[in-house]
């Protein structure tokens, strides 16, 4: 890497300075961070906790299932090897510093799988070391169960209580450096402080004239002066990050510029101005001998979608059964109340667009669809007096099991409009058609935070899409279990129900 592209710097150039802190610039860049420090005492809890919860569940075991009392130093070490093994797992993962960028699931989630792998290495090394003689699998078992919900508890009440300090402003993330042109780093810096990225300073970009064009400086290895100043100038901060902010045409200074931001102990970050959103969204990901910018990605994996699909079978199925009675006498009570078919099959669009046939309890007196179809609304009148009960306690939507059972259905995911609310709004709202990257739901993310029935403003089918593009962007076999129990024990999974 050279630095040519300084070279043409007139002699006059100042580097201004621009300050965003409010008194803590150097304070706190001295030692770890307080955000630092609190992780480390999560960490440190957590290590406390698994260790007791370890030793006492076992000896719990012996006194309350085998009514032996085992001596007081037994299960010690194993103990301390097993919270040991819980530590050196989840800072190997680097799981404890992903409470800033992960949602609550997927955070315990992760905690869940170091559990798993722990006791892996744990029966692994006793049965190496042949100390399983007198250690029973019951004993392993319980002390499993005990050191995942310490864990599990644990890092949930850490996310609560540190996720809202980080985005209040009481507990700084990150602390950072902005190179860039002003108004590019206050609107930089505005974004980033919303997730505890606090800016400590920032400094114009070192713009070159007609760089390009300029051979190469014969003492190339040497950073010009004010280069070797800015540097200079950064390194006092002792800040965490340096963010050089560039547009197209200050790729290759900027290069240089993170070559020479290099000789400071902090990670440097190049962003292309006008490009934050879709950097966002973006990752570095290997294709084939080359390195791309992958922008989105199908939202499941095949393994994924292998298990969901096993999941749907399983709760379909189980499903099926338990209400088999309400496919007896829901027939009845609407072929008594008015003529008609007792199913009602709509037309919607499915998984990749693609339409679908959606089988319901008839809850209407007509059978609307495609162009003529017009959602219910409240005390609507082409509503039974028995449809008005199917659709309060959402029984109505149970035939959708055979969908599931068929394929063109999930469990949860989005919910499927009529073709014709989805052509209206796929026009007004964007990636409105990504809500069908995933197959349909008979429940979904937005049903049970409320976001269900009729939706006759823009406002409450753009809530409707973010609560669905969220379900897809952040999917797990947990949070599917969690809306299923949702879906029956949440108030707002039965708001807007008419």
């Amino acid at each position: 890497m050279t630095y040519a592209s300084f070279t043409n710097l007139p002699a006059s150039t100042k580097l201004q300075a621009h300050s965003f802190d409010d008194g803590r610039a150097i304070a706190g860049g001295v030692g770890w961070s307080r955000l630092t420090a609190l992780l480390v005492v999560a960490a440190g809890t957590e290590f406390l906790l698994v260790a007791g919860a370890a030793y006492f569940a076992a000896v719990l075991y012996h006194r309350v299932v085998l009514l032996e009392s085992p001596d007081s130093a037994r299960y010690i070490l194993e103990s301390l090897l097993i919270s040991t093994l819980e530590l050196l797992v989840s800072t190997g993962l680097r799981q404890y510093s992903r409470i800033l960028t992960q949602p609550r699931h997927v955070f315990l989630w992760s905690g869940a799988s170091a559990v798993l792998l722990v006791f892996s290495f744990f029966v692994s090394a006793i049965f190496v070391l042949k100390a399983s003689g007198d250690y029973s699998r019951a004993t392993v078992i319980v002390q499993a169960g005990s050191v995942l919900v310490t864990v599990l508890c644990t890092r949930a009440i850490w996310f609560s209580v540190l996720q809202p300090a980080i985005a209040s402003g009481l507990i700084d993330a990150r602390r950072v450096i902005l190179i860039g042109d002003p108004g590019h780093c206050l609107q930089f810096s505005a974004r980033a402080n919303a997730t505890g990225i606090r800016t400590i300073r920032s400094f114009d970009f070192p713009r070159a004239r007609a760089a390009s064009l300029v051979p190469a400086h014969p003492d190339a290895g040497q950073a010009p002066p004010d280069v070797r100043q800015l540097v200079a100038n950064c390194r006092p901060f002792r800040v965490d990050d340096v963010v050089i902010l560039i547009s197209e045409s200050d790729c290759g200074s900027a290069l240089a510029l993170a070559a020479a931001l290099s000789d400071l102990p902090v990670d440097v970050h190049v962003v292309l101005v006008g490009s934050i959103d879709l950097m966002a969204v973006s990752r570095s990901t290997q294709f084939g001998n080359m390195v791309t910018m992958r922008i989105f990605q199908s939202p499941l994996t095949p393994f994924s979608r292998a298990i969901k699909r096993g999941v749907d079978i399983a709760v379909a199925s189980v499903g099926l059964v338990l209400t088999s009675i309400l496919f007896v006498i829901v027939p009845i009570a609407i072929k008594l109340e008015s003529r008609g078919p007792v199913f009602f099959r709509q037309t919607r669009h499915g998984y990749n667009n693609e339409p679908i046939r959606v089988l319901k309890f008839r809850s209407m007196t007509v059978m609307e669809e495609g162009d003529n179809f017009r959602p219910a609304t409240r005390h609507d009148p082409r509503v039974t007096r028995v449809g008005r009960l199917l659709r309060r306690t959402n029984v109505d939507e149970l035939p959708q099991l055979f969908n599931v059972l068929l394929g063109n259905m999930s469990i949860v995911g989005p919910r499927p409009h009529a073709t014709s609310q989805n052509e209206s709004f796929n026009a007004l709202i964007s990636s409105f058609s990504r809500r069908h990257n995933v197959k349909p739901g008979i429940t979904g993310w937005a049903q049970v935070n409320g976001y269900r029935g009729n939706v006759d403003t823009l406002e409450k089918m753009q809530r409707r899409v973010e609560h669905d593009l969220y379900y897809i962007d952040n999917w797990s076999v947990l949070l599917d279990f969690k809306i299923m129990v949702m879906t029956f024990f949440s108030k707002k999974a039965y708001w807007n129900a008419y």
